[in-house]
């Protein structure tokens, strides 16, 4: 792996990390464009930078953070399922790694959000709660929905932003829990990872490793503020039309 290599790899992180299109998807795809396998190295290289992503989260949220205590509330509660389900099952999970179930569940997630944003077409957001509205239980369901990301493909951020829907949140709002609930999330699972994996990192890839943890962090900062912006006057559409065409492509390239 190159320093350029690490850069754009950096950039799909913080790009697809905080929005509905599956990150993992993504980075596979590039990386063999890039001509890197999926060595066991590389995936904790992946891996590792995705504590950029989580540090973007926490800088933008900081205030809200720090003042909401009850907020941490919900976070944790909606945390719990996933981490219940990810210590019991991390194995099976692992297991069910593959290019054919990345595109599938790429396709599938599409399909869901063009048919919840069918449904929703003549919904009016400024009538939906906002995370401050959201109950315990609510939170808990959210934390379900994220239990589904752990097939790969599904995206963790698609998942929670359907529940958040299903929650009756307004579409920015769900987005706003779901980069919130990515903190405790993928800083477990990241953790986690590069504990299990820590022999797989050499002295000379620490280098690239910062690169692309930096790279990660100022791209996932100007993604999340771009998102939620977006939401504001935008639906779920145009991802779902990405994530299909996205998945054919994978079909297409690693089908042959």
């Amino acid at each position: 792996m190159t320093i350029l290599d690490s850069i754009i790899l950096g950039v799909i992180e913080g790009l697809t990390e905080f929005l509905p299109i599956s990150s993992t998807g993504h980075l596979i795809l590039v990386s063999h464009f890039l001509g890197l396998e999926q060595t066991n190295a590389h995936k904790t290289f992946e891996v590792s930078i995705q504590l950029g992503s989580i540090l973007a989260v926490l800088f933008l949220f900081k205030q809200k953070l720090l003042v909401n205590k009850t907020l941490w509330i919900k976070i944790i509660a909606a945390f719990l399922p996933t981490a219940l389900f990810g210590f019991l099952f991390y194995k099976t999970i692992k297991s069910l790694f593959g290019i054919e179930t990345v595109a599938i569940m790429l396709i599938v997630g599409g399909i869901a959000f063009l048919i919840i944003e069918y449904f929703r077409r003549d919904h009016n957001d400024s009538n939906d709660k906002s995370v401050d509205d959201l109950s315990i239980k609510e939170s808990i369901m959210i934390g379900l929905f994220q239990t589904l990301s752990m097939v790969p493909g599904t995206s963790r951020s698609g998942a929670t932003m359907i529940g958040g829907l299903f929650a009756r949140l307004s579409r920015k709002s769900a987005a706003e829990f779901s980069f919130l609930l990515a903190i405790p999330t993928m800083f477990a699972a990241t953790a986690y990872d590069l504990f299990k994996n820590r022999n797989d990192l050499v002295v000379d890839d620490y280098s690239l490793l910062i690169i692309g943890f930096i790279t990660a962090f100022l791209v996932a900062f100007a993604t999340v503020k771009a998102m939620m912006k977006f939401l504001t006057t935008h639906t779920f559409i145009s991802f779902g039309i990405y994530r299909i065409v996205v998945g054919v492509l994978f079909l297409t390239v690693f089908g042959q």
